[in-house]
Protein backbone atom coordinates (compact mmCIF):
# COMPACT_ATOMS: atom_id res chain seq x y z
CA UNK A 1 0.00 0.00 0.00
CA UNK A 2 1.23 3.39 -1.09
CA UNK A 3 1.79 6.22 1.82
CA UNK A 4 -0.96 8.17 -0.03
CA UNK A 5 -3.28 5.03 0.26
CA UNK A 6 -2.37 4.11 3.92
CA UNK A 7 -3.52 7.84 4.98
CA UNK A 8 -6.52 7.69 3.20
CA UNK A 9 -7.69 4.33 5.01
CA UNK A 10 -8.29 6.28 7.89
CA UNK A 11 -10.24 9.44 6.61
CA UNK A 12 -13.42 10.04 8.06
CA UNK A 13 -15.06 10.80 4.30
CA UNK A 14 -14.33 7.29 3.32
CA UNK A 15 -16.68 4.23 3.18
CA UNK A 16 -15.90 1.09 5.64
CA UNK A 17 -14.42 -1.83 4.49
CA UNK A 18 -13.74 -0.05 1.10
CA UNK A 19 -10.02 -0.26 0.38
CA UNK A 20 -8.46 -2.76 -2.00
CA UNK A 21 -5.46 -3.54 -3.54
CA UNK A 22 -5.23 -4.93 -6.43
CA UNK A 23 -3.02 -8.26 -7.04
CA UNK A 24 -1.62 -10.05 -9.63
CA UNK A 25 -4.52 -12.39 -11.67
CA UNK A 26 -3.74 -15.01 -13.69
CA UNK A 27 -6.04 -15.36 -17.16
CA UNK A 28 -9.73 -15.27 -16.45
CA UNK A 29 -11.68 -18.62 -17.09
CA UNK A 30 -15.40 -18.56 -18.65
CA UNK A 31 -17.95 -20.05 -16.51
CA UNK A 32 -21.14 -21.13 -18.19
CA UNK A 33 -23.39 -21.98 -14.71
CA UNK A 34 -26.45 -20.85 -14.70
CA UNK A 35 -26.06 -17.99 -12.24
CA UNK A 36 -28.42 -15.30 -12.02
CA UNK A 37 -32.49 -16.80 -12.00
CA UNK A 38 -33.47 -13.09 -13.18
CA UNK A 39 -30.72 -12.78 -15.79
CA UNK A 40 -29.42 -15.76 -16.94
CA UNK A 41 -27.70 -14.68 -20.37
CA UNK A 42 -24.60 -13.49 -19.54
CA UNK A 43 -21.42 -15.56 -18.35
CA UNK A 44 -18.94 -14.44 -15.79
CA UNK A 45 -15.52 -14.34 -15.08
CA UNK A 46 -13.85 -16.36 -12.02
CA UNK A 47 -11.20 -15.13 -10.70
CA UNK A 48 -7.60 -17.03 -10.50
CA UNK A 49 -7.41 -19.94 -9.39
CA UNK A 50 -7.09 -19.89 -5.01
CA UNK A 51 -3.94 -20.75 -3.46
CA UNK A 52 -6.01 -21.86 0.07
CA UNK A 53 -3.26 -21.15 2.19
CA UNK A 54 -3.92 -17.27 0.84
CA UNK A 55 -6.96 -16.93 2.37
CA UNK A 56 -8.97 -17.61 5.85
CA UNK A 57 -10.71 -21.43 5.80
CA UNK A 58 -12.78 -22.34 8.48
CA UNK A 59 -14.69 -25.71 9.43
CA UNK A 60 -18.36 -25.53 8.90
CA UNK A 61 -19.76 -28.78 10.38
CA UNK A 62 -23.23 -27.89 11.51
CA UNK A 63 -23.10 -24.24 10.36
CA UNK A 64 -24.51 -25.34 6.89
CA UNK A 65 -27.94 -25.89 7.33
CA UNK A 66 -30.33 -23.16 6.27
CA UNK A 67 -32.33 -21.93 9.35
CA UNK A 68 -36.32 -21.65 9.44
CA UNK A 69 -36.53 -19.09 11.46
CA UNK A 70 -35.29 -16.43 10.07
CA UNK A 71 -37.89 -13.65 10.48
CA UNK A 72 -40.16 -12.71 7.47
CA UNK A 73 -41.93 -9.19 7.39
CA UNK A 74 -44.71 -8.50 5.08
CA UNK A 75 -44.65 -4.35 5.31
CA UNK A 76 -47.97 -3.45 3.87
CA UNK A 77 -49.43 -5.94 7.25
CA UNK A 78 -50.83 -3.48 10.40
CA UNK A 79 -48.98 -5.65 12.80
CA UNK A 80 -45.27 -4.68 10.92
CA UNK A 81 -43.87 -2.70 13.30
CA UNK A 82 -44.61 -4.75 16.10
CA UNK A 83 -42.83 -7.86 14.18
CA UNK A 84 -39.96 -5.31 13.07
CA UNK A 85 -38.79 -4.90 16.90
CA UNK A 86 -39.49 -8.09 17.96
CA UNK A 87 -36.99 -9.23 15.18
CA UNK A 88 -34.29 -6.34 16.05
CA UNK A 89 -34.83 -7.48 19.63
CA UNK A 90 -34.01 -11.26 18.82
CA UNK A 91 -32.04 -11.26 15.83
CA UNK A 92 -31.03 -8.30 14.81
CA UNK A 93 -31.50 -9.56 11.33
CA UNK A 94 -35.11 -9.94 9.46
CA UNK A 95 -36.00 -10.27 5.57
CA UNK A 96 -39.27 -8.06 4.35
CA UNK A 97 -41.80 -8.83 1.56
CA UNK A 98 -44.17 -6.51 0.10
CA UNK A 99 -41.33 -4.13 -0.16
CA UNK A 100 -42.14 -2.02 -2.73
CA UNK A 101 -39.45 -1.89 -5.24
CA UNK A 102 -40.01 -2.57 -8.26
CA UNK A 103 -38.48 -6.44 -9.31
CA UNK A 104 -37.58 -4.41 -12.98
CA UNK A 105 -35.24 -1.91 -11.39
CA UNK A 106 -33.63 -5.23 -9.61
CA UNK A 107 -33.16 -7.53 -12.52
CA UNK A 108 -31.67 -4.16 -14.63
CA UNK A 109 -28.81 -3.43 -11.84
CA UNK A 110 -28.20 -7.51 -12.01
CA UNK A 111 -27.91 -6.86 -15.51
CA UNK A 112 -25.30 -4.35 -15.35
CA UNK A 113 -23.43 -5.71 -12.56
CA UNK A 114 -23.11 -9.54 -14.43
CA UNK A 115 -21.90 -7.25 -17.48
CA UNK A 116 -18.94 -5.60 -15.57
CA UNK A 117 -18.57 -8.79 -13.61
CA UNK A 118 -17.81 -10.65 -16.48
CA UNK A 119 -15.47 -8.69 -18.25
CA UNK A 120 -11.84 -9.94 -18.24
CA UNK A 121 -9.74 -9.52 -15.07
CA UNK A 122 -7.22 -7.40 -17.10
CA UNK A 123 -9.94 -4.73 -17.98
CA UNK A 124 -11.70 -4.82 -14.30
CA UNK A 125 -8.17 -4.01 -12.60
CA UNK A 126 -7.93 -0.96 -14.71
CA UNK A 127 -11.10 0.37 -13.12
CA UNK A 128 -9.34 -0.28 -9.71
CA UNK A 129 -7.83 0.24 -6.69
CA UNK A 130 -10.77 2.11 -5.67
CA UNK A 131 -9.79 5.91 -4.14
CA UNK A 132 -12.16 4.81 -2.17
CA UNK A 133 -14.48 4.09 -4.60
CA UNK A 134 -14.43 1.70 -7.69
CA UNK A 135 -13.36 -1.68 -8.44
CA UNK A 136 -11.52 -3.83 -5.96
CA UNK A 137 -10.95 -8.08 -5.08
CA UNK A 138 -9.61 -9.94 -2.30
CA UNK A 139 -8.51 -7.14 0.26
CA UNK A 140 -10.91 -5.87 2.39
CA UNK A 141 -9.79 -2.84 4.53
CA UNK A 142 -5.92 -2.54 5.18
CA UNK A 143 -5.87 -4.60 8.08
CA UNK A 144 -5.15 -7.88 6.87
CA UNK A 145 -8.58 -9.03 6.13
CA UNK A 146 -9.08 -10.87 2.77
CA UNK A 147 -12.10 -12.70 1.14
CA UNK A 148 -13.09 -14.78 -1.97
CA UNK A 149 -14.77 -11.60 -3.23
CA UNK A 150 -14.08 -8.31 -6.22
CA UNK A 151 -16.94 -5.92 -5.58
CA UNK A 152 -17.71 -2.23 -6.89
CA UNK A 153 -17.95 0.53 -3.80
CA UNK A 154 -20.09 3.88 -4.86
CA UNK A 155 -21.07 6.59 -2.56
CA UNK A 156 -25.05 7.48 -3.01
CA UNK A 157 -24.61 10.89 -4.47
CA UNK A 158 -25.85 10.36 -7.88
CA UNK A 159 -23.55 13.18 -9.04
CA UNK A 160 -20.65 10.36 -7.51
CA UNK A 161 -22.22 7.66 -9.35
CA UNK A 162 -22.18 9.79 -12.75
CA UNK A 163 -18.80 10.31 -12.19
CA UNK A 164 -17.71 6.38 -11.09
CA UNK A 165 -19.59 5.24 -14.09
CA UNK A 166 -17.94 7.11 -16.29
CA UNK A 167 -14.80 5.63 -15.08
CA UNK A 168 -16.11 1.91 -14.68
CA UNK A 169 -17.95 1.49 -17.55
CA UNK A 170 -16.37 2.83 -20.78
CA UNK A 171 -19.45 1.64 -22.53
CA UNK A 172 -22.78 2.89 -21.97
CA UNK A 173 -22.17 4.47 -18.21
CA UNK A 174 -25.38 6.07 -18.66
CA UNK A 175 -27.47 2.72 -18.44
CA UNK A 176 -25.60 1.63 -15.56
CA UNK A 177 -26.03 4.65 -14.12
CA UNK A 178 -29.65 5.02 -14.92
CA UNK A 179 -30.04 1.74 -13.23
CA UNK A 180 -28.05 2.30 -9.65
CA UNK A 181 -29.92 5.30 -9.41
CA UNK A 182 -33.22 3.68 -9.37
CA UNK A 183 -32.28 1.26 -7.54
CA UNK A 184 -30.76 3.09 -4.69
CA UNK A 185 -34.03 5.51 -4.82
CA UNK A 186 -36.30 2.95 -4.28
CA UNK A 187 -34.24 1.25 -1.99
CA UNK A 188 -33.49 4.45 0.40
CA UNK A 189 -37.94 4.77 0.11
CA UNK A 190 -37.93 0.95 1.71
CA UNK A 191 -35.47 1.67 4.70
CA UNK A 192 -36.91 4.92 5.30
CA UNK A 193 -40.22 3.38 5.58
CA UNK A 194 -38.94 0.42 7.69
CA UNK A 195 -37.18 2.62 10.53
CA UNK A 196 -40.26 4.92 10.57
CA UNK A 197 -42.28 1.92 11.37
CA UNK A 198 -39.22 0.76 13.74
CA UNK A 199 -39.88 4.49 15.68
CA UNK A 200 -43.71 3.60 16.05
CA UNK A 201 -43.26 0.05 17.62
CA UNK A 202 -41.22 1.60 19.80
CA UNK A 203 -43.91 3.71 20.86
CA UNK A 204 -41.27 7.04 20.03
CA UNK A 205 -41.64 10.56 18.78
CA UNK A 206 -40.74 12.30 15.80
CA UNK A 207 -41.95 9.12 13.77
CA UNK A 208 -38.34 10.06 11.97
CA UNK A 209 -36.48 9.81 14.62
CA UNK A 210 -34.15 7.53 12.88
CA UNK A 211 -35.11 7.61 9.18
CA UNK A 212 -33.89 11.54 9.05
CA UNK A 213 -30.47 11.02 9.65
CA UNK A 214 -30.41 8.65 5.87
CA UNK A 215 -32.60 11.66 4.72
CA UNK A 216 -30.20 14.52 5.54
CA UNK A 217 -27.92 15.49 2.87
CA UNK A 218 -25.42 15.00 4.33
CA UNK A 219 -26.05 11.17 5.60
CA UNK A 220 -22.64 9.09 4.84
CA UNK A 221 -24.33 6.31 3.37
CA UNK A 222 -23.07 3.91 0.87
CA UNK A 223 -23.95 1.17 -1.89
CA UNK A 224 -22.00 -1.55 -3.15
CA UNK A 225 -22.10 -4.88 -5.29
CA UNK A 226 -20.40 -7.59 -4.63
CA UNK A 227 -19.37 -10.46 -6.69
CA UNK A 228 -18.08 -13.79 -5.05
CA UNK A 229 -16.80 -16.28 -8.05
CA UNK A 230 -17.71 -19.85 -7.90
CA UNK A 231 -14.69 -22.00 -6.14
CA UNK A 232 -15.20 -25.90 -7.78
CA UNK A 233 -11.73 -26.55 -5.62
CA UNK A 234 -13.98 -26.27 -2.69
CA UNK A 235 -14.88 -30.25 -3.23
CA UNK A 236 -11.29 -31.26 -2.22
CA UNK A 237 -11.35 -29.34 1.24
CA UNK A 238 -13.84 -32.11 3.30
CA UNK A 239 -15.51 -30.07 6.45
CA UNK A 240 -13.98 -26.83 5.39
CA UNK A 241 -15.10 -23.66 3.61
CA UNK A 242 -13.19 -20.67 1.76
CA UNK A 243 -14.63 -17.68 3.22
CA UNK A 244 -15.69 -14.65 1.37
CA UNK A 245 -16.50 -11.88 3.34
CA UNK A 246 -15.46 -12.77 6.81
CA UNK A 247 -17.59 -12.26 10.09
CA UNK A 248 -18.24 -8.80 11.10
CA UNK A 249 -20.77 -6.52 12.24
CA UNK A 250 -22.45 -3.76 10.02
CA UNK A 251 -21.37 -0.32 11.90
CA UNK A 252 -23.80 1.59 10.05
CA UNK A 253 -27.38 2.60 11.04
CA UNK A 254 -29.26 -0.31 9.10
CA UNK A 255 -28.19 -2.36 5.72
CA UNK A 256 -30.72 -3.87 3.19
CA UNK A 257 -29.25 -6.47 1.17
CA UNK A 258 -30.67 -7.99 -1.74
CA UNK A 259 -28.54 -11.16 -3.75
CA UNK A 260 -29.19 -13.55 -6.53
CA UNK A 261 -30.52 -17.20 -6.01
CA UNK A 262 -26.92 -18.18 -4.39
CA UNK A 263 -26.28 -19.72 -1.24
CA UNK A 264 -23.40 -18.37 1.45
CA UNK A 265 -24.76 -15.94 3.78
CA UNK A 266 -24.45 -16.30 7.49
CA UNK A 267 -26.05 -15.05 10.74
CA UNK A 268 -24.68 -15.47 14.11
CA UNK A 269 -27.46 -16.90 17.13
CA UNK A 270 -27.45 -15.74 20.00
CA UNK A 271 -25.46 -18.56 21.59
CA UNK A 272 -22.99 -18.06 18.68
CA UNK A 273 -23.81 -20.92 16.00
CA UNK A 274 -23.59 -20.21 13.01
CA UNK A 275 -26.52 -20.39 10.60
CA UNK A 276 -27.15 -20.21 7.09
CA UNK A 277 -29.63 -17.76 6.01
CA UNK A 278 -32.08 -19.20 2.69
CA UNK A 279 -32.15 -16.99 -0.55
CA UNK A 280 -34.98 -15.04 -1.76
CA UNK A 281 -33.93 -13.12 -4.90
CA UNK A 282 -37.21 -11.21 -4.73
CA UNK A 283 -37.32 -10.18 -0.98
CA UNK A 284 -34.61 -8.20 0.93
CA UNK A 285 -32.52 -9.00 4.04
CA UNK A 286 -31.89 -6.43 6.49
CA UNK A 287 -29.15 -5.75 9.22
CA UNK A 288 -29.22 -3.70 12.45
CA UNK A 289 -25.88 -1.77 12.38
CA UNK A 290 -23.80 -1.10 15.37
CA UNK A 291 -25.24 2.50 15.77
CA UNK A 292 -28.80 1.20 15.51
CA UNK A 293 -27.70 -1.03 18.57
CA UNK A 294 -26.47 2.21 20.31
CA UNK A 295 -29.17 4.37 19.80
CA UNK A 296 -31.11 1.99 21.43
CA UNK A 297 -28.88 1.54 23.97
CA UNK A 298 -28.75 -2.36 23.22
CA UNK A 299 -31.93 -3.37 23.15
CA UNK A 300 -32.04 -3.55 19.31
CA UNK A 301 -28.91 -6.58 18.42
CA UNK A 302 -26.00 -5.36 15.81
CA UNK A 303 -26.52 -8.91 14.15
CA UNK A 304 -22.74 -10.53 13.03
CA UNK A 305 -22.38 -12.19 9.73
CA UNK A 306 -20.34 -13.50 7.13
CA UNK A 307 -20.33 -14.84 3.69
CA UNK A 308 -18.79 -18.22 2.60
CA UNK A 309 -17.47 -18.77 -0.87
CA UNK A 310 -19.87 -21.23 -3.34
CA UNK A 311 -18.60 -24.80 -5.11
CA UNK A 312 -20.81 -24.00 -7.86
CA UNK A 313 -22.43 -20.69 -8.51
CA UNK A 314 -21.46 -17.25 -8.28
CA UNK A 315 -23.23 -14.96 -6.16
CA UNK A 316 -24.23 -11.37 -6.43
CA UNK A 317 -25.48 -9.21 -4.09
CA UNK A 318 -26.29 -5.43 -3.56
CA UNK A 319 -25.89 -4.02 -0.62
CA UNK A 320 -27.15 -0.53 0.91
CA UNK A 321 -25.10 0.94 3.61
CA UNK A 322 -27.77 3.58 5.35
CA UNK A 323 -25.17 5.84 7.67
CA UNK A 324 -25.66 9.29 9.15
CA UNK A 325 -23.68 12.62 8.67
CA UNK A 326 -20.39 12.18 10.08
CA UNK A 327 -20.64 15.05 12.46
CA UNK A 328 -24.38 13.41 14.04
CA UNK A 329 -23.65 12.31 17.76
CA UNK A 330 -24.01 8.97 18.58
CA UNK A 331 -26.00 8.37 21.71
CA UNK A 332 -28.84 5.93 22.78
CA UNK A 333 -32.04 8.26 22.67
CA UNK A 334 -33.90 9.43 25.88
CA UNK A 335 -37.27 8.60 24.70
CA UNK A 336 -36.26 5.01 24.74
CA UNK A 337 -34.17 4.61 28.36
CA UNK A 338 -36.39 3.75 31.86
CA UNK A 339 -36.34 6.24 34.61
CA UNK A 340 -32.71 5.70 36.41
CA UNK A 341 -31.27 3.72 33.48
CA UNK A 342 -27.87 4.55 31.75
CA UNK A 343 -26.37 4.38 28.79
CA UNK A 344 -24.14 1.54 28.09
CA UNK A 345 -21.72 3.41 25.95
CA UNK A 346 -19.63 6.38 25.65
CA UNK A 347 -20.62 9.23 23.39
CA UNK A 348 -19.51 9.51 20.54
CA UNK A 349 -19.49 11.05 16.66
CA UNK A 350 -19.82 8.94 13.64
CA UNK A 351 -16.81 10.04 12.25
CA UNK A 352 -15.28 9.34 15.42
CA UNK A 353 -16.62 5.65 14.86
CA UNK A 354 -15.06 5.05 11.32
CA UNK A 355 -11.59 6.09 12.66
CA UNK A 356 -11.87 3.58 15.01
CA UNK A 357 -13.20 0.99 12.42
CA UNK A 358 -10.53 1.39 9.88
CA UNK A 359 -7.91 0.61 12.79
CA UNK A 360 -9.53 -2.58 13.60
CA UNK A 361 -10.16 -6.02 12.12
CA UNK A 362 -13.24 -7.21 10.24
CA UNK A 363 -13.79 -9.29 13.42
CA UNK A 364 -13.02 -7.11 16.09
CA UNK A 365 -16.08 -5.91 18.71
CA UNK A 366 -15.81 -2.23 17.62
CA UNK A 367 -18.44 -1.24 19.84
CA UNK A 368 -16.07 -3.01 22.60
CA UNK A 369 -14.15 0.19 22.52
CA UNK A 370 -16.95 2.32 23.39
CA UNK A 371 -18.87 0.54 26.17
CA UNK A 372 -18.94 2.71 29.93
CA UNK A 373 -18.19 0.51 33.03
CA UNK A 374 -21.23 -0.89 33.98
CA UNK A 375 -23.13 -1.57 36.88
CA UNK A 376 -23.52 -5.16 37.95
CA UNK A 377 -27.49 -4.74 37.74
CA UNK A 378 -26.66 -3.42 33.59
CA UNK A 379 -24.05 -6.11 32.97
CA UNK A 380 -27.42 -8.70 32.33
CA UNK A 381 -28.52 -5.78 29.78
CA UNK A 382 -25.51 -5.88 27.48
CA UNK A 383 -25.47 -7.44 23.96
CA UNK A 384 -21.69 -8.24 24.40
Amino acid sequence: MTPSSTKSALSPNLPLFSLSISLSLRPALLCKSPLFPLQQKEAMVLLSKPSFDQFPLIKTCKSTFFFPGIPVIDLSKPDAKTLLVKACEEFGFFKVINHGVPMDFVSRLESEAVKFFSLPQSEKERRGPPDPFGYGNRRIGSNGDVGWIEYLLFNINPETIYQSSLSIFRENPEMFCSAVNDYISAVRKMAFQVLELLAEGLMIQPRNVFSRLLMDDKSDSFFRLNHYPPCPELQALSGQNLIGFGEHTDPHIISILRSNNASGLQISLKDGSWVSVPPDQTSFFINVGDSLQVMTNGRFKSVRHRVLANSFKSRVSMIYFGGPPLSERIVPLAALMEEGEESLYKEFTWCEYKKTAYKSRLAENRLGHFLRKMRSDDVLKSPF
